[in-house]
């Protein structure tokens, strides 16, 4: 069964708690800042693990000392669901262990 969309303003006060994360082009969005490419891709592996775990998988991209990730909703049409905030807060829970910022 496919997720709810979320509206618009649901999604603007879901991002007030989460600093450094945006809206745009029907996805969450953020990047993070880390100490190096090493730190970056042990960041990845490990946002990888918990997007198994919540069978959400979002869209990750690997720079030398930057992660971007994107989230929507396949499943719900490419729109921004609560999954996608799951995910948002979960890897935003990692974050300070890696360095990132």
């Amino acid at each position: 069964m496919p997720s709810e969309p979320l509206s618009q303003k649901e999604i603007e006060d879901r991002l007030r708690d989460l600093p450094g994360w945006a809206f745009a082009e029907d996805r969450i969005l953020r990047t993070y800042r880390l100490g190096g490419h090493f730190a970056a891709s042990a960041f990845v592996a490990h946002i990888a693990v918990v997007q198994q775990e919540l069978n959400h998988h979002s869209d990750l991209t690997l720079g030398y000392d930057t992660v971007r990730l994107t989230a929507n909703s396949h499943d719900a049409g490419g729109v921004v669901t609560e999954a996608d905030f799951a995910l948002a807060e979960r890897v935003e829970s990692l974050a300070p262990a890696h360095g990132a910022n």
